[in-house]
């Protein structure tokens, strides 16, 4: 059963099918100018070529029909995405050696547009931009995610500045999606069976570009009421039904990609929601080759890449133990895993039965390799998940960081699409974007200036019909609606703020004072002005409340004319904010803040920032390219609040300010436009989805895809050995101990000898090291392997072992430790154990 059109489609306009359904029109501008033609109205309310031709009146499709000019666009269009289809890409040209097998990416939320609103936050458009570069790039990716029937709520806000929700339901017919097609050609269902019954997923498909997206669905009819609900609202309900929602994205997720004959050699989970995938994949593998679990994990954890974006503890889920273990008995997972098995993957403690299920814990246990989502995030990463490598060192738990990106074509305007086009081809995003930046370094301030008031302009237009828009909404009185269409000044400094409102996000840092804040918008020669855009999680009071306070605010009369809050921030309105405001701020309670890519969006649209220095903007802040509050602690309370308040306003007030209005003779501001150039050259290419992507590639996906290929080969071979190598190490573990430590000078190096008993663990399954904590500003530690020398007299498996390092440290900042050794295992995150010399 195919989707059908409203109305017939005449025989020439065939192919808009084909182009409406290929998500590549949500990064191209020239599809937006098309889809306008075929009925600006419905394009401006929904950006959405599918509704439109679901909506569009068979009359004004006939008149197309007609026209040879849309016609002929028409065949351009299409013409133009074949050829890209067939095209070699990046991938191809660039690791033709890799042999890298599809990478399935698993996501809870993907934000690809208002098109397809399957998203709440960072998290999803974060998603949807990696399958996009994917796709771009050519990379063999496809995504699984869950399809909501609802959704993330609706932002409506009363006169009185009160965030009221709606929940809007996503119509499968007016989606850009289709039924999955089974090798039978039957809409494509799986089963995950349940207590008492099975849980049926329907099965669509969203092109992603050359990116295949599967989404599942439980609206079912043979489901039970309960269980047609599981995907109604995302992250809703309690959390049995949170847990539902993450055994069909990760057991469903990954029954659909084995149906249809997907065999991935890389699982990639981002964040811990999708941590089942791993458990259902092991599972399958375990069955197939007739293994045992762990034998399984072994093999399938080699291929496993875990994204975490919790930079807190309570961010993380939690399940109960006994509502876990009642699904699990099922079995959900098949003949797969014994409960208990899965359970000790999921606490910090194994052997705690008290303790909850943490999916971040059971994602890592069942990955091969981990990362945070900056460097900083990457350090706070190693923190919280310390606890499941007791006795290793904080810069040796298995998580490092892979700094985000932005998908450029998706966020820049029209205005800078020609600029970049013109400075940098129109291939520029399609591979290594290192180079751009040379080209936009030749760039004249005026030219740079132009392009940037064409977007300010743009957005001042937008927001104007936004307000009045809403206000009508509301029943506003008509004197009001039509004050709306004389907001804002499209030649004052425009300042964007617009994010999740939630209380470590500080949305109100920027209120603290008000007075002073009112100084600033109302300048007399020199103001600012401001758009403010975001929602609060519904059952957030203190978030909904700070909604409201900026909504109060903007609602006085002497501010109106300078500030507006706009209602239902989501990904359409963020990509006019972010093309238009000539700086962006975020506030965020350091280092709460994981990554966030809301200010990444405004580099190519020659927008500034003005940030704390947490997530991105901690690595890439420079004094020429922006602007940072000072204060680089952690903050630990919101007593922090009023101080750095008044840092963001002394650099509004005594370097933003002037800056933008510092001009020449030809009223250009060359302060400004130097950092834009900077910004531009040096940030755009580095902080895009392409270096991501690349990094992941490099980083993770190929050697991940190289060790589980060794560990699969010859029915899991070697990863029955390494089961078998685990079990001989857990059963001697605790004979290791270590004796006498001697240590010596010899010229300019220190001699160190100790004494290390293996008990019946056989000497080769033992690595004898010294370490060493950082030091001389070197991120890494020390690490030089002790060489096993002469037995011990009168021992069991007792040897002396020595090393030599350079005398440049004192011999007090060593510490010899042993850990078990494999040369195929990865240490820590495959193996924790670790005993040093006291």
């Amino acid at each position: 059963m195919d989707h059908l059109v409203v109305g017939e489609i005449p025989a020439p306009l065939a192919p808009l099918v084909e182009l409406a359904l290929d998500l590549r029109w949500t990064w191209s501008h020239a599809g937006d100018e098309f889809w306008k033609r075929v009925d600006p109205e419905i394009w401006e309310r929904t950006e959405n070529p599918w509704a439109v031709l679901q909506a569009v009146a068979p009359g004004r499709l006939a008149e197309l029909a007609a026209d040879e000019g849309f016609l002929e666009d028409l065949r351009r269009s299409l013409r133009d995405r074949q050829i890209e289809l067939a095209s070699r890409t990046w991938y191809e040209l660039e690791v033709p050696e890799s042999r890298l097998g599809a990478v399935a990416y698993f996501s809870m939320e993907f934000g690809l547009g208002g098109g397809l609103p399957l998203y709440a936050g960072g998290l999803g458009v974060l998603a949807g931009d990696y399958l996009k570069a994917a796709s771009d790039l050519g990379v063999p990716l496809v995504g699984v995610g869950l399809l909501f029937q609802e959704g993330y709520f609706r932002q409506v806000v009363d006169a009185d500045g009160r965030q009221l929700e709606t929940y809007p339901t996503n119509d499968p017919i007016s989606l850009p999606i289709q039924p999955a097609r089974a090798r039978d050609g039957s809409w494509l269902r799986v089963e995950v069976q349940l207590p008492g019954r099975p849980l049926r997923l329907r099965v669509w498909r969203a092109a992603v570009g050359r990116v295949p997206l599967f989404l599942l669905d439980s609206n079912d009819p043979l489901n039970g009421p309960a269980d047609r609900g599981i995907t109604a609202k995302l992250y809703g309900g309690g959390a049995e039904t949170r847990l539902l929602q993450e055994l069909a994205l990760g057991v469903g997720g990954w029954a659909v990609l084995e149906l249809l004959g997907f065999d991935p050699e890389v699982c990639h989970l981002n964040e811990g929601h999708a941590a089942f995938a791993a458990l259902a994949r092991a599972a399958s593998f375990m069955r197939r080759h007739r293994l045992s679990f762990h034998e399984a994990l072994w093999a399938t954890r080699a291929g496993n890449v875990f994204t975490t974006h919790t930079p807190v503890a309570a961010g993380f889920d939690l399940f109960p133990g006994a509502l876990v273990e009642r699904y699990l008995r099922a079995p959900v997972l098949g003949e797969g895993p014994a409960p208990a098995e899965v359970m000790a993957l999921g606490r910090g403690d194994p052997g705690r039965d008290e303790e909850p299920i943490n999916t971040a814990f059971l994602a890592l246990r069942c990955a091969s390799r981990a990362n945070g989502v900056s460097r900083l995030h990457g350090e706070i990463s190693r923190q919280l998940f310390r606890e499941l490598y007791p006795r290793w060192p904080l810069a040796e738990v298995p998580v490092g960081h892979v700094t985000n990106g932005v998908h450029v074509p998706s966020w820049d305007s029209p205005f800078a699409d020609r600029v970049w086009t013109a400075a940098c081809g129109k291939g520029r995003w399609l591979g290594s974007a290192e180079e751009l930046g040379y080209a936009i370094q030749s760039l004249g301030d005026d030219e740079l200036w132009a392009f940037r008031a064409e977007g300010r302009q743009a957005l001042v237009r937008y927001a104007r019909d936004r307000l009045a828009q809403q206000l009508g909404q509301r029943g506003a009185d008509p004197d009001e609606i039509a004050g709306a269409r004389h907001v804002l000044d499209p030649n004052v400094l425009t300042v964007g703020f617009a994010r999740r409102f939630v209380e470590y996000k500080r949305p109100n840092l920027l209120l603290v004072d008000p007075g002073r804040l009112l100084g600033l918008l109302g300048h007399p020669a020199r103001p600012l002005q401001l758009v403010v855009a975001g929602k609060a999680h519904p059952s957030d009071e203190e978030g909904r409340r700070l909604v409201q306070e900026w909504v109060q605010f903007v609602n006085r009369p002497e501010v109106r004319h300078r500030a507006v809050f706009l209602e239902d921030y989501d990904m359409a309105m963020a990509q006019r904010l972010v093309a238009g405001v000539d700086l962006w701020v975020n506030t965020p309670r350091r280092p709460w803040e994981a990554c966030g890519t809301s200010g990444m969006k405004v580099l190519a649209n020659g927008g500034l920032n003005l940030s704390e220095l947490d997530g991105w903007w901690a690595e890439a802040y420079a004094p020429e390219l922006g602007w940072a509050l000072p204060n680089s602690r952690a903050h630990v309370g919101p007593e922090h609040d009023a101080s750095e308040a008044r840092d963001l306003y002394r650099l509004l007030e005594e370097e933003v300010v002037p800056a933008f209005y510092e001009r020449d003779a030809r009223g250009v501001p060359p302060g400004w436009v130097a950092r834009m150039r900077a910004s531009m050259a040096r940030l755009a290419p580095h902080f895009s989805t392409n270096r991501m992507l690349q990094e992941y590639l490099a980083g993770c996906y190929l050697p991940a895809a190289e060790a589980f290929r060794g560990r699969s080969r010859d029915g899991g071979r070697l990863a029955r050995e390494l089961e078998a190598w685990r079990a001989q190490v857990q059963a001697s573990w605790d004979q290791v101990r270590f004796g006498k430590l001697e240590v010596s000078r010899e010229g300019d190096r220190w001699l160190f000898e100790v004494q290390v008993y293996a008990g019946e663990l056989p000497p080769d399954l033992l690595r004898v090291e010294l370490f060493a904590d950082p030091a001389g500003g070197d991120p890494a530690p020390e690490r030089h392997p002790m060489e096993r020398a002469e037995p011990i007299a009168g021992s069991a498996n007792g040897f002396l072992h020595r090393a030599r390092v350079p005398a440049s440290r004192p011999a007090s900042d060593y510490t010899p430790r042993a850990r078990p050794h494999h040369p195929e295992v990865l240490f820590p995150i495959e193996e924790p154990r670790v005993a040093w010399q006291r």
